[in-house]
C-alpha cells in the first residue's frame, strides 16, 4: 500500500510539472492533454491493478504486468523515435544557420 501512495504522489508531481510546462508555453495544449491523460491512466492502473489482468486476458497476453511492459516498451520506442527526428531537424537547421553566417562573413570580408 505504501508503494501505491508514493507512486500517486510522484504522478501528482509529474502532472504539476506538465501543467507548469504548459503555463510557460513550453508545450502545446494537445501535448498537455496527452501527457495528463497518460499520467492519469498510469494512476488508474496503480490504484486498480486488476484491470491490467482483465485487459491482458482479453488481448491474449499472459499477465497484466506483461501487458504493461509491452505497452511501456512500445511507448518508449516511439518517444525515442520522436526525439531522434527532432534532433535531426535541429541539426539541419543549425547547419543552415552556420552556412548562412559563414556566407555573410565571406561577403563582409570581400567588402573590406
Amino acid at each position: 500500500m505504501l508503494i501505491k501512495i508514493l507512486l500517486i504522489i510522484f504522478i501528482l508531481f509529474v502532472i504539476s510539472r506538465v501543467a507548469l510546462r504548459f503555463k510557460d508555453k513550453a508545450i502545446s495544449l494537445q501535448e498537455f492533454i496527452l501527457w495528463t491523460i497518460f499520467w492519469l491512466g498510469v494512476a488508474f492502473v496503480i490504484i486498480f491493478p486488476e484491470i491490467t489482468s482483465l485487459v491482458a486476458a482479453w488481448l491474449g497476453v499472459g499477465r497484466g504486468v506483461d501487458l504493461v511492459i509491452y505497452i511501456s516498451v512500445l511507448i518508449l520506442f516511439y518517444l525515442v523515435f520522436r526525439v531522434l527526428v527532432r534532433l535531426d531537424k535541429i541539426e539541419s537547421d543549425l547547419t543552415k544557420i552556420v552556412r548562412e553566417i559563414a556566407l555573410n562573413k565571406k561577403e563582409e570580408n570581400k567588402k573590406q
